[in-house]
């Protein structure tokens, strides 16, 4: 009984460990409860005391390995990784989530000129908020409002030519002295039930690669994804880089901030991905009044060109 008791104790750990180190892709809900792999990882050590309690070693052992895999998963997003040696131009790019247009737009630009932003990417872009982005502040502009959550946008310091992207829109850009930077804002479909969950997966995936040759690629947006899913980390390995988990800033939440944060567990979904060519000198997450999002701000050093 003892056994029985502390196997059945240890599998949702073990389980979980197994599929963060595999990285199989799962279909809904798991693939939504993937994301809180980081409380995963900080209650592991209950299962390996209970065991070790019943007197039951050897399941010790074996929740005692899949802890250390969860702390090997997390514990690098909180220290600095490797960086390239960039030597060109300075680039700031900031991603904003409006919350169905209900953010405070002067609050936002006004975090983007305390900060510097040379580009803003913005997401649930609803109509109305247009006019309120008409100012000289970023006088390069591609809006596309939507009614839902779908809406995004790209302002820019720097003239933008468009390059597509329907409602994630995909703009390229010279900063002179830096290869043509080329930007999407980045925003698909959470994947919270079974009919959102492929779409989100299908998005994922239909994001650009980047070569680590010809234009440098920054993709900025809500992900709606974690480091922990599969599909995203698929993602990095055709040529990116997280901007927050390379300056070991990995750990700080991005949502829910505000009305939101009493009810659910902070997740880190908001990124800043960029060219493995790119130095990310600094990573900054802010509270953004009226949003359920926190803004992220990455400080960018692109290679010479």
């Amino acid at each position: 009984m003892r056994t029985v008791i502390a196997v059945l104790f240890a599998l949702p750990w073990i389980g979980w460990a197994l599929l963060r180190t595999v990285g199989v892709e799962v279909p809904f809900p798991l693939v939504a409860a993937i994301a809180f792999t980081p409380y995963a990882a900080l209650t592991s050590p209950l299962p390996v005391v209970l065991a070790l309690i019943l007197r039951r070693k050897g399941v010790a052992i074996v929740s005692g390995v899949a802890a250390l895999a969860l702390a090997f998963a997390m514990v690098p997003r909180a220290v600095a990784g490797p960086q390239p040696e960039a030597k060109g131009p300075r680039l700031v790019v900031m991603t904003s989530n409006l919350w169905l247009g209900r953010a405070n737009v002067p609050a936002v630009l006004e975090i983007a000129r305390e900060h510097d932003v040379d580009v803003l990417s913005v997401q649930e872009l609803r109509p109305k908020m247009l006019p309120k982005f008409e100012s000289g502040q970023f006088p390069h502009r591609i809006l596309l409002p939507d009614a839902g959550a779908a809406g995004a946008g790209l302002l820019s310091k720097y003239p933008l030519a468009s390059s597509g992207g329907e409602l994630q829109p995909e703009a390229v850009f010279t900063v002179e002295g830096a290869p043509p930077v080329r930007i999407k804002a980045v925003h698909p479909r959470p994947p919270v039930t079974f009919s959102a969950a492929p779409d989100w997966r299908r998005a994922i995936e239909a994001l650009p690669s980047s070569d680590g040759a010809g234009d440098v690629r920054i993709l900025a947006g809500d992900f709606n994804a974690t480091l922990d899913h599969p599909e995203l980390r698929a993602l990095l390995d055709r040529g990116y880089t997280d901007a927050a988990d390379a300056t070991g800033e990995g750990w700080t939440h991005t949502w829910p901030a505000g009305t939101k944060s009493d009810r659910a567990l902070p997740l880190t979904i908001d990124h800043v991905l960029v060219d493995t060519r790119v130095r990310v000198e600094k990573v900054t997450v802010v509270d953004v009044p009226r949003s359920d999002h926190r803004a992220v701000i990455a400080v960018l050093r692109l290679p010479a060109g």
